[in-house]
């Protein structure tokens, strides 16, 4: 009888040892985008992957780029992975670290807000595979701390990010850094506009592949919507909490996250803020005990959480609505990632039903706001409760 693993990622080209290391963290079939992508940038092309976070995009070059990488001297990488944030460049070395153990190779991530000289040192000591954001790497490039001659295969993740949030030059700079003749992998959830271009540009002759897109995802989640008042929103909000698993809450504004996390611990709700004005250090903190179920919820600003990568989080409550229809959806897809369900929740006061009506239209939601309070005895159970009933 074949096991599970014969026919996942052993049957796309991937080394034994990066499959047995895989199985031991309970990792066996590939997601869609893997079963795409792995097997042409094991084959050495330029790869060019449309899908949303959450879809599986590390494995996705990570295995590939393990499977070939050449050992590297002090100070040149021979593989290279831009990523738009700190927390994603921490998180996609963290689930790699262990891969390329296995493969005798060393991974590190360089980003801002960490010591310089301790990246330095690591860079010094040698390491084959870097994950970096951009600004941090061509500060390390000008003094002289790395090269880039050596990279034998680059990666972009979150192009449409990276574009998003003006980093796109700086990008640019460093591909035009890279000498000639090695392996582009590009990821983004989107694939148009300035993305395009910078295909064009980069890329030679990419192999196109494109999953589901986040209309899917979307339909795989419960929507509800709550009218509540505004002395009992954070209570209704902490009663979802008490009763699920990991809850990211969304707020529009820093000091809304702060305040909310500091009234869900007064709830008894072990809460942690994320946002940019705190520093990196916590923010690493609150990131790994929310990954590790040590926190149950993260309270976040949007632009705090781009490029999070998070798995099974049960519940997205948007505490402050989102001002558009397309942060309703980035927002929301951090649940029903890679497959599974989730449950999105949006408090609603008064003022805000019109602006969210529109909101629920653009995004093709058809149901009632339900009138709420904190006391409802179905918020114990948000999973039993359906919305269109």
């Amino acid at each position: 009888m074949e096991t599970q693993t014969d026919n996942g990622f052993a049957s796309l080209g991937v080394p034994s040892e990066l499959v047995e290391a895989l199985s031991v963290r309970g990792i066996d079939q590939p997601f869609p985008i893997q079963s795409l992508t792995i097997p042409d940038a094991l084959a050495g092309r330029d790869v060019c992957g449309k899908a949303k976070t959450g879809s599986g995009k590390t494995l996705a070059f990570g295995l590939p780029v393990l499977a070939n990488l050449v050992k590297a001297v002090p100070c040149r990488p021979t593989a290279l992975a831009l990523v738009p944030t700190r927390e994603l460049a921490v998180q996609v070395c963290d689930e790699l670290d262990p891969l390329a153990r296995a493969a005798g190779r060393r991974v590190t991530a360089i980003y801002g807000g960490a010591k310089i000289e301790a990246q330095r040192k690591e860079l010094l000591d040698g390491v084959d595979f870097v994950v970096a954001t951009p600004g941090r790497l061509i500060d390390l490039l000008q003094q002289g701390d790395l090269k880039l001659d050596a990279v034998t295969v680059v990666i972009v993740d979150e192009a449409d990010r990276m574009a998003d949030m003006g980093f796109l030059p700086q990008v640019e700079w460093l591909l035009r850094h890279i000498p000639g003749g090695h392996q582009t992998l590009l990821f983004s959830a989107t694939l148009d506009g300035v993305v395009d271009s910078l295909i064009k540009r980069y890329q030679h002759d990419p192999v196109m592949h494109e999953v589901q897109s986040e209309t899917v995802t979307v339909d795989r989640m419960v929507h509800h919507f709550f009218k509540v008042h505004q002395l009992d929103k954070t209570k209704v909000a902490a009663a979802v909490a008490r009763h699920v698993g990991r809850t990211i809450m969304f707020t529009r504004t820093k000091f809304g996250a702060d305040r909310l996390a500091r009234d869900l611990k007064a709830e008894g709700i072990d809460a942690a803020a994320i946002h940019g004005d705190l520093r990196q250090n916590h923010r690493e903190a609150a990131l790994a005990d929310f990954g590790s179920g040590k926190l149950a919820v993260m309270v976040a600003t949007d632009v705090a959480a781009r490029g999070l990568h998070i798995d099974d989080v049960d519940v997205v409550i948007h505490f402050d609505p989102p001002e558009d229809h397309k942060t309703y959806l980035h927002r929301s897809g951090r649940t029903a990632r890679a497959g599974e369900s989730g449950i999105v929740a949006t408090l609603v006061l008064w003022d805000q039903e019109l602006e969210v009506k529109r909101m629920m239209k653009r995004v093709g939601i058809e149901q009632n706001m339900v009138d709420l309070f904190s006391n409802d005895k179905r918020l114990v159970d948000l999973a039993a409760w359906d919305p269109k009933a």
